[in-house]
């Protein structure tokens, strides 16, 4: 694998050379150059945190994919690593597709992926082949390939994604499956020794009929309940729900080994933005269960992909808990308070009917915290206006009352994709936090009890933060903007 690792870093050295910042993050972890996707392996090993990507190093749009990699101390700073794995061998001739990691009593990283080959050699017309591979390492950095230890069923035609976890002295494994009459399943099988494994079940089938594949799924214990989430190909728009052309939901049951996994919910979404995809947790060394997941676009491109010479990022790492009605809480790891470097504090702000404030200038990377008294306000919608430039363009982020929803409206954002991506919300106080990137926008509502998540391409020149009410007052008992710094080593 040596001589194609080294190509795929001479393919994003001469991407890197001519890549526009214009929007590339400060603080979401993205490629060097070049194309991302889902994460893969996320863990903590060797004292630092691990986050390999699925990753295209020769172009801004998706090819055959390697695993990139960056890695931290503190999951503040982030150090970019060499390209962990690139196609090499028969198994994966056409892409090292996702999977995930666990650390053996040997105190080594095994990685297990997803093998990928198209049955016809070009592209997915015939169906593919796809197996399950295992790969070690004993540093995070190197990586040495052990084949295949899952084949593919007879009569999938779509087997990926795995996602392995220890629970006693058992492994286990999950993967996303097509089933022969075009369903969308969970598959699991269990291993001694993780690596000689054995089909169990199927864990789960999507009762969606539409429904024919569950991508990157994963499952993991919150309190005394199971989280199972994946990525539903197929699925349908219904008003809010479903929107994108790829989503993300999970389920919440009850779940032990030798068991069936019994669901207590409906699947509900992750996100309700327009971008996100492929999450994956993993348990951090002091137990909380934290999240990571894809902001980017298999299908209307984003605008640096066409462009910039790179594509897609991920979202922040998110602590994930477990509300009373088994909601999914998501909230911005605490490290992240870490990053700010400047802070204005707004106090209590009364704002009149159709009034607009700037609360920043020059701004590029920053977080929001503000919270509307809906008790005390008559405006029929009241939020914060980002990347606004002074030709007229922006995003706007706020509560719409007569939805009861919080949202994120592109359709003048700029450049990209347009659309109204919007949370359902409706307590008497409605409190968000907003973390604006240079090319995206993430909204947590209500303590993370719902989010948004959406790629956001501004307009050029200097961009700025309003707030802004439409036909009525408002009352904002709390309103408070820190600048933020940038996550990587290199550019401090």
């Amino acid at each position: 694998m040596d001589q194609q690792l080294a190509r795929a870093e001479q393919g994003v050295r001469e991407l890197r050379a001519t890549r526009n910042d214009r929007w590339y993050p400060k603080f979401h972890i993205a490629a060097r150059a070049g194309w991302i996707n889902d994460p893969n392996g996320l863990c903590h090993f060797n004292d630092r945190y691990q986050v390999y990507f699925q990753h295209h190093p020769y172009s801004s749009d998706w090819g055959p994919m390697h695993w990139g990699h960056v890695s931290s101390a503190d999951l503040v700073t982030w150090r970019r690593e060499p390209i962990a794995m690139a196609p090499s061998v028969a198994e994966d001739r056409d892409g090292v597709f996702s999977g995930s990691a666990v650390v053996s009593d040997e105190h080594e990283l095994l990685v297990y992926f997803t093998g990928h080959r198209w049955r016809n050699g070009v592209d997915e017309d015939d169906g593919n082949l796809q197996v399950q591979c295992l790969a070690v390492s004993k540093d995070g950095i190197t990586f040495e390939k052990q084949g295949t230890v899952v084949e593919c069923p007879d009569g999938l035609m779509h087997f990926r994604d795995p996602k392995v976890w220890r629970t006693g002295d058992r492994g286990y494994m999950i993967f996303g499956a097509c089933s022969p009459d075009n369903r969308g399943e969970v598959w699991l099988y269990t291993s001694d020794d993780m690596r000689d494994w054995t089909f169990d079940r199927v864990l789960y089938r999507d009762p969606d009929p539409h429904t024919f594949m569950l991508e990157c799924p994963d499952l993991f214990p919150l309190g005394d309940k199971w989280v199972l989430t994946y990525c539903p190909m197929g699925r349908r728009p219904k008003k809010y729900r479903a929107r994108n052309r790829h989503n993300a939901g999970y389920v919440v049951g009850t779940w032990s080994p030798g068991e069936e996994f019994r669901p207590l919910t409906e699947y509900r979404p992750i996100d309700w933005g327009a971008n996100y995809y492929a999450p994956q947790s993993f348990q951090a060394p002091d137990g909380r269960r934290l999240m990571l997941a894809w902001m980017g676009s298999f299908g209307i491109p984003a605008a640096s992909q066409l462009t910039d010479g790179w594509s897609g990022q991920m979202t922040v790492h998110r602590e994930l808990t477990l509300g009373d009605d088994n909601r999914l809480i998501a909230v911005p790891i605490a490290e992240l308070t870490q990053l700010r470097t400047a802070t204005h504090d707004f106090g209590l702000v009364a704002m009149g009917p159709n009034e607009t404030r700037t609360l920043a200038e020059n701004v590029d990377a920053a977080e929001v915290e503000i919270d509307i008294d809906l008790a005390g306000s008559t405006a029929e919608r009241v939020g914060l206006a980002i990347n606004k430039t002074p030709d007229g363009h922006e995003t706007l982020v706020g509560y719409d009352d007569l939805a009861r929803r919080v949202f994120v409206d592109r359709r003048n954002s700029g450049h990209g994709n347009r659309g109204y991506r919007a949370a359902p919300c409706s307590s008497g106080r409605v409190k968000l936090r907003v973390l604006v990137d240079r090319g995206s926008v993430e909204v947590f509502v209500n303590d993370g009890a719902e989010t948004v998540s959406s790629l956001i391409f501004a307009a050029d020149g200097p961009r700025s933060i309003e707030l802004y009410t439409e036909c009525g007052d408002a009352t904002i008992p709390r309103l408070v903007v820190h600048r933020l710094g940038s996550i990587w080593e290199d550019a401090r």
